[in-house]
């Protein structure tokens, strides 16, 4: 302590402010050591909360001492602090210093060594730890202690040359990195220049004597950029790391990657304090990273890496070929049997998949964290299931482990069967994140991300290895390539959190970042080429490969799907304008069509002529001709939905969009009209054009989505939209015939007063009791509307009177809700107001719970007042958002329907909102 009181005495030593605090006593715990979790938890109230004082590493720390897990002893500083050093301008409040030697005093006595002692040192690491898992975005170092006193001390006391002095450049490079803020580039470089002279690829071939000349290299570096040098007081060292911790935590990566997996930034970090344990003391000496589970399947089997004679940080940096978890039962079978024993224990205990990290030293195993393990979405759905069975968790809690994006990965594209048969792969690894990724190799994190986000381009990251500072690449691109790494490196668990398709170490692939290329054997790619990558069997091709939806018939899924629907009460449709559509929705789920769209029907390449001729009719009679040549398609249409929707809902829209949507453009023809009046080329096409032209120009709207569209077109175009209703009813009875159980739903779109309502069913009525008599039989069919203006919102109670169900246009109803323009929005200001925080969702992909929510409510209410128990539900987009479906549960709608392939999302969604797991404050 002489020493630190002599640098404490310095001006301007980072020292200066917390040593002056010594005498006084404080009145916050800020530290607590591994065996105080009581005292946490007393002051925290429940676990949850000591996670969110301790964060979750030092929880799970203090936990796994509590249950007799073999933990090295140490203490936690907690996250409140992190907070408390950063709002007073980055000082360490009054009394911490003084409680952090307490607790180092407590160490060496638990331990029987001293810190900063020759003679018999305590060396520590300093590691940081949320409150929810950032794997490898804040920082870590190691070896606190050492100097060249201590590594005397400790060759004179026998130990090995090899072993201290790898220990003592490891603490250089990494309190470089880390405290100093020194490229990672100039110790990299040192190290390879020694295996290069040695002809050795492993820094495990460098001897002794290497790593001590190593080391004075290294002290070198750190007096180059930083003009002083390396701290030798050990107390100097840990003041610095824990005070580098603390600022990682406002550092970019970290930033990115909270943004990124919406974890608050407000929380803070906790700083883990930990006796050193060695992996590098020799052959009987080990380190690893695994998983109680496969994190990639979800079988239950012992996954990860390990390294004999290692420190940790080698096994997740890439710098030495890991070997697989499996060897270690023939190496070390009695310590393997150990740990399989210590990781069960901790899965029992914490009731998960269990990511651990361990040392072995000099025979002895060591637990060093132990956390939720971060796993792809196969991995989770089959983990919650067998969980289930094995008797840990209940039904309810595996429905809600997984996450509505989870599922969305078994409906996303991998390569198609053939075509992998039929093309060699150029490359392989390992398969550490499952999916197939298209794209341009980029070598860099910022060129991905600019050619993702700025130009749209599809984008692999290939990198030697990943590190957190390629975050934002690694998140823009579409999957991620890596030469080295192993099952648990960063760039496998950040791509397994995030959904990202990954092959790593892939030992045959040589990059070369300055020439931008990478070579493969004698093949040689540049930057910009396009590969794919198969992170489902760890392959990589040349060129772009043709993807496939895959089957809807993984077990597992279908399992928590069948929960889920158990649980929720919201029912699920879906949004199909075909019959195809629709057989592919009820697959997946779907228990209705909640909207069909009948003007996609007439985009048809060989009906959008006939569409045009009535549009463009002169009189009645021309159009009623073009409009009976419609009436058996859409009837053909209607049939073989009804005929796939077999016993279950389909509602089908009468046409919405304005008539000019289905006419030439009018700047195209004035275009193509001018041109031929200045060539005079074609007097037949000229006239032609001129009549479109005149007929585009009568219907031309100021603002066409609020003109003449919906029910105020099947108003004014009365014949077409009975034209519809006939093809729904000639069509229910025809199928009905065929003993099929037709439930049809005729909407109209667009209602804003419940006078249009009353006209337009009081005239369709009649067509569908005409239809029936002339058929002969009775369909039991519904008229409803959609509400998608404010004022029908507030007028639910009167237009309930002839309304039989409502359906919420929520796209519409957020437009003329806000007043803006979804295409000009989102192709302008509304990203800005993203940015700046105006709105804190976009309105158009969740709903806005104060404005439209708002409206929603109102309109339930009144509806259900006219009409007790009236069929709500809502049928756009938003239909698929778990946010939007959480309120919807909340308003207490019937249904919500979506496009097909979000109907698994929103099963299990719904099954989240009746968990209570909901994502929206109403």
């Amino acid at each position: 302590m002489s020493e630190l009181a002599a640098i404490a005495e310095k001006e301007q030593s980072p020292l200066t402010q917390a040593a002056s605090t010594n005498g006084r006593k404080a009145t916050t715990q800020f530290v607590y050591l591994f065996n105080e979790v009581e005292a946490a938890a007393a002051r925290a109230g429940s676990w949850e909360n000591v996670r969110a004082l301790l964060g979750g590493k030092g929880a799970n720390l203090a936990e796994m001492t509590r249950i007799g897990v073999p933990v090295p002893p140490g203490f936690t500083i907690t996250t409140e602090t992190c907070n408390m050093y950063l709002q007073m301008g980055e000082l360490f409040p009054h009394g911490l210093w003084d409680q952090i030697l307490a607790s180092v005093k407590t160490l060496e006595t638990a331990t029987g060594k001293r810190f900063g002692d020759p003679i018999n040192p305590l060396l520590l690491s300093c590691r940081s730890g949320a409150k929810f898992s950032m794997p490898g975005m804040m920082d870590t170092v190691l070896n606190i202690g050492l100097n060249d006193d201590v590594a005397e001390g400790m060759l004179d006391e026998g130990f090995d040359t090899r072993f201290v002095y790898d220990l003592y450049r490891r603490l250089l490079q990494m309190f470089g990195s880390v405290v100093l803020d020194i490229p990672d580039e100039p110790f990299e470089m040192v190290v390879t220049e020694f295996r290069d002279k040695r002809g050795v690829k492993n820094d495990a071939d460098l001897t002794g004597q290497d790593w001590m000349l190593i080391t004075v290299r290294f002290k070198e570096i750190i007096r180059q950029y930083t003009g002083h040098d390396f701290p030798i007081d050990p107390y100097q060292q840990l003041y610095l790391a824990i005070e580098a911790v603390f600022k990682s935590w406002n550092g970019k990566r970290a930033v990115d990657y909270r943004n990124a997996a919406n974890i608050p930034h407000d929380l803070g970090t906790a700083v883990n304090i930990q006796t050193m344990v060695y992996g590098n003391f020799g052959d009987d000496s080990a380190t690893g990273v695994a998983m109680s589970r496969n994190a990639s399947t979800g079988e239950p089997e012992l996954e990860g890496d390990f390294l004999i004679n290692a420190q940790g940080e080698d096994v997740v940096a890439g710098i030495r070929q890991t070997r697989p978890i499996s060897d270690l039962k023939e190496m070390m079978p009695t310590l393997y049997a150990e740990f399989a024993q210590t990781a069960h224990k901790l899965e029992q205990h914490y009731r998960n998949m269990q990511d651990m990290e361990f040392t072995i030293e000099r025979g002895k195993l060591w637990l060093l964290q132990t956390r939720d393990g971060k796993r792809t979405a196969q991995a989770e759905v089959r983990i919650a299931v067998d969980m289930v069975n094995e008797g840990l968790i209940s039904k309810e809690e595996a429905v809600k482990r997984v996450k509505p994006e989870q599922v969305d990965f078994f409906l996303h594209p991998q390569f198609d069967a053939a075509a992998l048969k039929a093309t060699r792969p150029i490359a392989e690894g390992l398969n550490v994140s499952p999916g197939a990724a298209v794209g341009m190799v980029a070598f860099d994190a910022d060129i991905a991300e600019q050619w993702a986000k700025k130009e749209n381009k599809a984008v692999i990251m290939v990198r030697p290895e990943t590190k957190p500072d390629d975050v934002h690449g690694m998140l823009a691109a579409r999957g991620i390539l890596t030469s080295r790494g192993g099952r648990t490196s960063h760039a496998a668990l950040v791509a397994r959190q995030f959904g990202k398709p990954a092959v790593v170490g892939v030992s045959e692939l040589e990059i070369d970042l300055d020439a931008r290329l990478m070579r493969i054997g004698e093949r040689v790619i540049q930057e910009g080429e396009i590969i794919s990558i198969d992170g489902s069997q760890g392959t990589v091709y040349l060129g772009a490969l043709p993807a496939m939806i895959p089957d809807f018939n993984d077990p597992y899924l279908l399992q928590i799907l069948a929960w889920a629907d158990e649980i929720r009460h919201l029912q699920v449709w879906a949004n199909a304008d075909y019959p195809r559509d629709a057989q592919r929705a009820r697959g997946y789920g779907a228990q209705g069509i909640g909207l069909c769209r009948t003007e996609h029907m007439f985009f048809e390449t060989e009906r959008l002529p006939v569409v045009q001729k009535m549009i463009l009719a002169k009189t009645d009679a021309e159009r009623q001709v073009e409009l009976d040549k419609l009436l058996p398609l859409q009837r053909q249409d209607f049939a073989g939905l009804f005929r796939a929707m077999d016993g279950l809902p389909v509602i089908i829209r009468l046409i919405d969009p304005p008539m000019h949507e289905f006419l030439p453009s009018h700047d195209d023809l004035l275009t193509e009209v001018t041109t031929l009046r200045i060539t005079g080329e074609d007097d037949t096409l000229l006239a032609e054009g001129e009549a479109m032209l005149t007929a585009v120009s009568s219907m031309r709207e100021s603002n066409p989505m609020l003109g003449l569209r919906g029910v105020r077109l099947g108003i004014h175009f009365p014949e077409l939209t009975k034209m519809q209703v006939r093809a729904i009813i000639e069509a229910a009875c025809e199928v009905a015939r065929e003993g099929v159980d037709v439930h049809p739903e005729v909407m109209i779109p667009l209602t804003s007063h419940t006078n249009e309502l009353r006209m337009e069913r009081g005239i369709l009525e009649a067509v569908a009791k005409e239809v029936m008599s002339e058929q002969g039989m009775t369909i039991d069919y519904k008229f409803g509307t959609m509400i998608e203006i404010p004022r029908a919102a507030l007028t639910a109670d009167e237009i309930a009177v002839f309304a039989e169900f409502f359906s919420f246009g929520t796209n519409d109803l957020t437009q003329t809700t806000f007043g803006i323009s979804r295409d000009d929005a989102e192709a302008g200001f509304l990203m800005e107001y993203l940015q700046k925080g105006i709105l804190r969702d976009n309105p158009f992909a969740t709903i806005d719970v104060a404005g439209v929510g708002k409206l929603m409510e109102m309109a339930v209410n009144l509806g259900r007042q006219t009409r007790p128990g009236m069929e709500i539900g809502i049928c756009g987009e938003h239909g698929g958002d778990p946010k939007s479906i959480g309120l919807c549960h909340r308003l207490g709608l019937n249904y919500v329907s979506c496009s097909p392939f979000r109907v698994p999302i929103a099963r299990l969604a719904a099954a989240h909102a009746a968990l209570g797991n909901f994502y929206q404050d109403l």
